[in-house]
């Protein structure tokens, strides 16, 4: 029984992607976290974009992929409980616009990162591991997967 809920989701943490607004708030937290870095004197251009990269890269490994579960009180049975933010999203459907845009915003960083270092060959290396690193957990052959002998399911 759920008293004093306001949603009529079943899960509202799959459609929160979708709303109004977020992919713009999104590239805004991203542009602010750019400008706060580059407001650090000691810190080069390059070294800026390149800690952009790898602290977005990480809160989006974190949020989307490492943290299971859901912040709201959900009427399924607690099957939301064993699922990650990205197997939640958009109830688990493939390639939908939520889906593509959270794909292709790190790329478009990473790229952006790999041009204003100039190719720097230790950056290139970093930014490119970042990159893998929110990249493969969003494979649709992964989801499901037993990891270190526990099923996710």
């Amino acid at each position: 029984m759920n008293v004093g809920v306001a949603h009529s989701e079943v899960n509202p943490n799959t459609r929160v992607m979708n709303s109004r607004g977020i992919w713009l708030t999104y590239a805004l937290g991203v542009g602010m976290l750019h400008v706060v870095l580059l407001s650090i004197p000691f810190f080069s251009v390059p070294v800026v974009w390149t800690l952009t990269n790898i602290l977005h890269n990480f809160g989006m490994y974190v949020f989307m992929h490492a943290v299971k579960g859901t912040p709201f009180e959900t009427p399924d049975q607690g099957k939301a409980r064993l699922l990650t933010h990205w197997e939640q999203l958009d109830y688990g459907v493939q390639f939908t616009s939520s889906r593509k845009f959270f794909t292709i915003s790190p790329i478009i960083l990473y790229f952006l990162a790999s041009f204003y270092t100039k190719y720097d060959t230790t950056h290139f290396v970093v930014n490119t591991v970042s990159l893998l690193s929110v990249l493969i957990p969003k494979l649709p052959q992964l989801h499901g997967v037993r990891i270190f002998g526990i099923n996710k399911y």
